[in-house]
């Protein structure tokens, strides 16, 4: 399966940094796409090391099967599907790592959602409130569940989805890398046919544009992703930007 792509990172209107980070790795069929949080420019450091150490490790297993892996393997998944998992841990250890490094970076975390794919099979590995969705056939779907609040207030029936769109607690993520040592990642593995596109997103673009535009705007673009991928951002804008706007799209083709 090939695979086109195109990312786009966006500070948006309101913040003076972007705490975004993204790795694109196509030769090793690696996208990655990290939301930080912290003060002092903290958060960007969190998620440039994490999408840095993800990446790192994916290459670093890549045709080894001999390497040691550090927290065991998940005999549950796939080979790959424990590079990336593997990957997003030793991601958190890093982060960890590095808010002992100076006092400012104390507190600092990092979303992450990230896809390695293997053949017609994509692993996504996810924790936080980044986004990873599928849209096929002029349907947008989210494969991710957010870890967060607003999130959980709502799968147990407590909000509406309307007033989770509009909370004042709905930045609050429940999971992040730099949390605590023993993450939990979400992992699953969906299979892509040709013109397929995976679209992997900071909050900054889901907390500005309902799912119902993103799909037009999807619609809209076809195959053309660079299209799509500067609508998404310039609509999130066009709608306050009142955080930064990381977008990745990947549109698979035989």
């Amino acid at each position: 399966m090939k695979i086109a792509f195109k990312a786009v990172s966006d500070v948006g209107r309101k913040r003076k940094g972007n705490e975004d980070s993204l790795v694109t790795n196509p030769e090793q069929r690696l996208f990655v796409v990290a939301d930080g949080m912290g003060g002092h420019a903290a958060g960007e450091i969190a998620s440039k090391v994490a999408v840095d150490s993800i990446n790192e490790f994916v290459c670093l297993t890549s045709g080894d099967q001999e390497i040691t892996w550090p927290f065991g393997l998940d005999d549950t998944i796939s080979y790959d599907g424990n590079r990336l998992k593997t990957a997003v841990r030793f991601a958190n250890r890093k982060v960890l790592e590095a808010t002992k490094e100076k006092s400012e970076y104390e507190g600092m975390a990092t979303t992450v959602a990230a896809v390695l794919v293997d053949g017609a099979s994509a692993n996504l590995g996810h924790v936080g409130d980044s986004r990873i969705y599928l849209f096929r056939a002029g349907e947008l779907s989210q494969l991710t569940s957010d870890h967060s609040w607003v999130n959980e207030q709502l799968l147990n029936g407590i909000i509406s989805a309307e007033q989770a769109r509009t909370h004042p607690l709905r930045n609050v993520v429940t999971r992040a890398l730099g949390g605590k040592a023993d993450l939990q990642v979400d992992m699953q593995t969906h299979a892509v046919k040709p013109e397929d596109v995976l679209l992997l997103c900071s909050d900054g673009l889901t907390t500005m544009v309902p799912d119902e535009h993103i799909a037009r705007i999807l619609n809209d673009a076809g195959a053309d992703i660079d299209a799509g991928a500067d609508a998404l951002v310039a609509e999130a804008n066009a709608r306050g930007g009142e955080d930064n706007i990381t977008v990745l799209l990947l549109h698979f083709a035989e």
